[in-house]
């Protein structure tokens, strides 16, 4: 059984126990928060079940750990069913014996997706665009800061100790040298992607001290986000191996750059395969424009899931290499929605606001709704913006608490979206930001204890 098992498995995780006995299997699924959920079984075992159970109630939880109540709820928790998506099977290089990891397809007990699960919720948006015969292409790019080990949540994070013995260096964007200073990482990264099968477009160093970016090759929203949800874990295992953390927090070191997860989007026509922003001519088609005027419309509603804490708010400063606006523009990086310089047949927008501490899944599909309500609503987009951007204020909420009402008022989004995933993800939101404004920060001891 375990043999049949096996054949059943991509062909990247068949090449990593070639020669090797599967000892264990992770299964998982990603909560709100992008966290991975789930159980662990003797790869005997799963070999011979068809499914699991786990408690609904785990998209009721907040990052702190705490449960959300939902009026009208009854707090039952009832078990979903989970069902292996063999297609995600992939190798965890980083275990000490032979283990895969799966993700889970997530149902109720009457077979019925669950709403509140965020790959159900990707899956949902993406569905709509393949009823209209239209497929939604996505290319990521992650950053994230490789630090110095910190135990301690009030002691500042320092970048990384490199390989010369110095702590990495800030504003040394693109530099060789420089992303060199952590190689072993880096290589380990490249190691363990090669083994679960993932494509690593390239690595460059960003613009902060131990700050990295890593850019995926383009694709399904749904295997995308999948892998990015892997891509998490495997950084933060190849950072453990080398005395040093990986943090997708989206500003952890003051005065530095924050991390961001950009999303390019193009849409293509399923049977054809003819990208629908380019025309016969090679010029921009109106579903292009409308896609960016849904995005200019629709983005400030769902700033709650692509900047989902209150830290997410830090990156959003000018002149800290993070968009502040909702203008477009062309080759333009002062944007928060870029039209980088392409073929015609590969013409995109790129959604800059995202960061990168962001569910992939759930920041997909919110981008995605956003194209998808403008093509059908057909609005059209502001001129494209010409200069620097930084200088437009073009009226994204600045703050977590902002951003909650326009989330709750945004009726057009609920429906793209899901009402129940999103009366849910509401509840937990406000329930994470009541616990963080009880907390009293060093700022307001240091200036206010003995000032004010």
């Amino acid at each position: 059984m375990l043999r049949d098992l096996i054949d059943q498995l991509p062909e990247a995780a068949q090449t990593y126990l070639e020669g090797a006995r599967l000892d264990e299997v992770e299964c998982i699924i990603g909560d709100l928060a992008g966290v991975a959920r789930g159980k662990a079984m003797p790869a005997t075992k799963f070999a011979k079940q068809s499914h699991f159970y786990m408690p609904n109630s785990v998209f009721l939880q907040t990052i702190t750990g705490d449960w959300t109540e939902i009026p009208g709820m009854a707090y039952t928790e009832p078990d979903m069913i989970l069902t292996p998506d063999l297609s995600t099977a992939t190798a965890a290089p980083w275990t000490a014996d032979w283990t895969l990891q799966v993700i889970h397809d997530i149902n109720d007990q009457q077979g019925n997706p669950v709403p509140t699960a965020p790959r159900n919720v990707l899956k949902r948006v993406v569905a709509m665009f393949e009823a209209e015969g239209l497929t939604p292409i996505v290319a990521p790019e992650m950053e994230f800061y490789l630090v110095a080990p910190n135990t301690d949540p009030a002691k500042e994070v320092e970048p990384p100790m490199g390989r010369s013995g110095r702590r990495a260096a800030a504003r040394q964007a693109y530099s060789m040298s420089a992303v060199d200073e952590y190689g072993p990482v880096i290589d380990d990264i490249y190691d363990f992607a090669e083994a679960q099968g993932f494509e690593i477009d390239g690595i460059m160093q960003e613009g902060g001290a131990g700050q990295v970016e890593l850019n995926m090759r383009h694709g399904d929203p749904v295997r995308l986000a999948d892998e990015i949800f892997f891509f998490k874990r495997l950084i933060r295992e190849a950072a453990l191996r080398h005395n040093c953390h990986a943090t997708f927090m989206a500003k952890p070191i003051q005065n530095e750059p924050g991390s961001a997860m950009h999303i390019h989007h193009s849409v293509v026509e399923t049977a054809s395969g003819r990208n629908i922003f380019t025309d016969a001519e090679g010029k921009d088609t109106e579903a292009f424009l409308h896609f960016i005027g849904g995005l200019q419309r629709y983005v400030p509603s769902i700033i709650a899931l692509i900047a989902p804490y209150v830290n997410s708010y830090r990156r959003y400063v000018p002149d800290f290499a993070a968009p502040i606006n909702l203008e477009w523009g062309r080759d333009n990086r002062t944007t928060g929605l870029r039209v980088p310089i392409s073929r015609p047949e590969a013409r995109r927008v790129e959604n800059r606001l995202a960061g990168m501490d962001c569910n992939p899944y759930l920041a997909i599909a919110g981008s995605l709704a956003c194209g998808w309500l403008g093509m059908q609503e057909k609005h059209p987009p502001a001129a494209p913006f010409e200069g620097d951007a930084y200088s437009s204020d073009a009226g994204i909420p600045r703050t977590f608490g902002e951003a909650l009402p326009l989330f709750a008022q945004a009726h057009a989004v609920h429906e793209v979206l899901g009402e129940e995933f999103c009366k849910t993800y509401q509840a937990v939101k406000e329930t994470e930001y009541n616990e963080f404004l009880q907390v009293i920060s060093p700022w307001e001891r240091e200036h206010l204890l003995l000032n004010v």
